[in-house]
């Protein structure tokens, strides 16, 4: 018989409460020194050589025997040659999620816009897509398909021309749904590159890789930190640390479907946090009981054990306001409002990165076909960032467009705050345009 699994309990009403969570919710996404100074010896080597470093590092760790970039290059007809080689309901799946992912960005974008001032002064913002972005995606076995759809897609309704993807095939391996998604998403090149040094081709650019303006997409620890390295070279998405879900519940939904979501972060790696939290202690011990049920029939079951001993968690809480007040202290990536009326609750959740509402609203939804983005912010990070969308491919540039009445009487205000910074030069370029001296400037 399967020992039941020793997940953690809280209460909100202890007194060392607080000490326990921020225990539960530590976790350090950076790499250690080895880690750290490897991946800038291969940045500087990318850097450096180009072209022949990728293809050596990728013979290196991929085991992939290219002697040129020519080898590691898919051309478009290969990605539509994988759309006919999947079976007809992954494709028809591929295809409704996209729909859906597109729909639901479409929404997202900003347009263009500006104001006429009563001096004539215009005034505005215009939003441009990115010339190029990077998507990395996990190759291999640990391929994620549904990833592909969620980064590429909201790139291309933003207009991004030109959208690259990064998928390492170690030993060769490709994975024939993960090309099929490019194609469906409309991702225009692909590399048979990973790790550090696709990062770093992306970033610099090299004989066959082009540079891009931002890399988005989930890695490894080296992809993780190589994305740190580069940023400000390019923009990046964000550095992930490992998935998470919080499930609020007031009792009322079948304990074996709460067990089940929660499985469905923990089984992503160890590392992954699962949590829930409930008025209702009788439904803690209920939870429990499916977990230890179900957790056998579960094809990843040891790395679901794992997760949930090293870092899950059944916490218990007094009264709405209390569950509200825990989930907006763990800003979860996954929230999931398993209650009667969330409608009532959402006023009250400041910080997460995907809402989940109601009991038939499983998160799993959202990692596919829902239509919200599945990138999300984790590790409490949602107190301050988004999903990934259409505005992550989009720059804003300030319009300003002065008429000469409206130049004259904003450089009377410039020209102050000026020279009040002895900016000199600041503070006469304004003057030159004020009403009186605008011939003398002239």
């Amino acid at each position: 018989m399967t020992a039941p699994i020793a997940i953690r309990r809280l209460n909100a009403a202890d007194p060392d409460f607080a000490r326990h969570l921020d225990h539960l919710l530590s976790w350090e996404s950076v790499s250690d020194e080895a880690v750290n100074q490897r991946v800038l010896d291969i940045i500087k080597a990318v850097r450096e050589r180009g072209d022949a470093a990728v293809v050596e590092f990728t013979q290196r760790f991929d085991g992939v025997q290219a002697s040129s970039m020519a080898e590691l290059i898919l051309p478009r007809e290969r990605l539509e040659l994988a759309l006919t080689r999947i079976t007809a309901e992954q494709r028809k799946a591929l295809e409704t999620a996209a729909e859906r992912v597109r729909s639901y960005h479409e929404k997202q974008k900003q347009d263009s816009w500006t104001y006429t001032e009563a001096d004539g002064t215009v005034l505005g913002q215009q939003v441009t897509p990115l010339d190029r972005a990077g998507l990395y995606v996990p190759g291999g076995k640990a391929s994620y398909p549904s990833s592909v759809l969620m980064n590429a897609i909201p790139a291309k309704v933003a207009g991004v021309t030109e959208v690259v993807m990064v998928v390492p095939t170690p030993r060769g391996e490709i994975n024939e749904i993960v090309l099929a998604a490019a194609c469906v998403a409309g991702v225009d090149r692909v590399f048979t590159i990973g790790g550090a040094q696709a990062v770093a081709a992306l970033a610099y650019g090299t004989e066959s890789v082009p540079q891009v303006d931002k890399i988005v997409g989930p890695g490894n620890i080296y992809v993780a930190t190589a994305k740190r390295h580069v940023f400000g070279q390019v923009g990046i998405d964000m550095i992930a640390g490992p998935s998470e879900i919080l499930v609020v519940c007031d009792g009322g939904t079948d304990p074996d479907w709460i067990a089940m979501d929660l499985f469905s972060q923990a089984e992503h790696d160890e590392d992954a946090q699962a949590i829930l939290v409930s008025s209702d202690a009788a439904f803690l011990d209920k939870v429990a009981a499916s977990i230890d049920k179900l957790l056998p029939t579960m094809e990843r079951a040891e790395i679901i054990r794992t997760s949930l001993q090293n870092r899950g968690a059944l916490i218990q809480v007094t009264d709405q306001a209390q569950a509200c007040q825990v989930a907006n202290r763990i800003a979860p990536e996954h929230l999931e409002l398993s209650v009667a009326d969330p409608q009532a609750w959402l006023p009250q959740i400041r910080h997460a990165g995907a809402i989940f509402m109601g009991r038939y609203t499983a998160e799993a939804l959202g990692d596919y076909c829902a239509g919200p983005n599945h990138v999300l912010p984790t590790s409490g990070t949602a107190r301050f960032s988004s999903p990934l969308g259409v505005y992550d491919f989009q720059k804003r540039s300030s319009i300003i467009f002065c008429s000469a009445d409206g130049a004259s009487e904003l450089g009377k205000t410039a020209s102050v705050l000026a020279r009040g910074e002895s900016l000199t030069a600041h503070a006469r370029s304004a003057e030159y345009r004020i009403a009186p001296n605008k011939e003398q400037g002239e």
